[in-house]
């Protein structure tokens, strides 16, 4: 029988950072599949996966990790959580990592997107089928519209239109999938640092008077099973200690964490949470 028989019922999980592949794992888990979960040394949290079947296993040990997951009979894949991207020094790949390296040619060193679209390439040549974790989270996708009680403003809205014109074209360049702006003005884009450190960045740039708002939507083209957006209660506690008046995101098409912890958080904090 090969990995892609539609009758495995194991979901494996590639695990980085944050609470999504616990969430993921419960998620598939209430549908009555197997998890297992391959948790990527030095990113996962233990706390996060250890409730569950799971293997610590380097971020380039391609070939354990393919056979963790063919052992425990996971046809469906799941990537999701943080990882950075380490340093081809650091990477020491085992054997079929060195193998898959080289199948990603050119995409190793590409945007985040192009990378990711290769990984979810080669896990198909490989006989695995990869799901987004949006199809096990659909309840924590963000919906259209105001979340909690705050509204967005007339400038507002309008450093919305002009952030959503400039992620669009950071996306187009597979650089990143945020920015700031204030009252017009670009205060930071979104690059390999992560949407917290450019939260960091933009308070320290931030303009005389009100506004300011974070706007992350996905890029153009993007493989959405591998590299959602994602909105957490921390973003919002960056994005009010920024000074920001709310946070924009595309709806149907950004996880939120925790989305009722989000809304608390953002309505405590007087920031709107905005879909597009």
């Amino acid at each position: 029988m090969s990995v892609s028989d539609a009758s495995r019922r194991c979901v494996g999980i590639l695990a980085g950072g944050g609470p999504l592949p616990g969430q993921v794992a419960a998620a598939a888990a209430a549908q009555g599949r197997d998890v297992f979960i391959v948790a990527f040394q030095d990113f996962a949290e233990p706390a996060v996966v250890e409730p569950w079947p799971h293997a610590y296993v380097r971020l380039a040990a391609a070939g354990t990790i393919l056979s963790e997951l063919r052992k425990h009979d996971c046809g469906d894949i799941v990537l999701i959580g943080p990882v950075r991207r380490p340093s081809f020094r650091d990477l020491r790949p085992d054997t079929e990592g060195a193998r898959i390296l080289a199948r990603l040619g050119r995409a190793l060193f590409a945007g985040d997107d192009g990378l990711l679209g290769s990984l979810v390439r080669i896990l198909g040549e490989e006989g695995f089928t990869v799901r987004g974790a949006h199809e096990f989270l659909s309840q924590s996708l963000g919906r259209k519209g105001s979340l909690g009680r705050h509204e967005p403003d007339g400038m507002a809205l309008s450093d919305i239109e002009r952030g959503v014109e400039v992620v669009r074209e950071l996306g187009k360049l597979d650089i990143g999938q945020g920015c700031v702006v204030q009252n017009g003005v670009v205060l930071a884009v979104e690059a390999m640092e992560g949407t917290d450190a450019m939260l960091k960045r933009a308070g320290q740039c931030r303009q005389p008077g009100e506004g300011g708002v974070l706007i992350k939507l996905c890029k153009p083209g993007q493989e959405r099973r591998a590299d959602m957006p994602t909105i957490g209660p921390r973003t919002i506690e960056e994005a009010a200690q920024a000074g920001l008046v709310g946070i924009a995101f595309e709806a149907g098409a950004t996880l939120l964490t925790d989305p009722k912890a989000c809304i608390v958080a953002a309505d405590k904090a007087g920031l709107f949470l905005f879909g597009v």
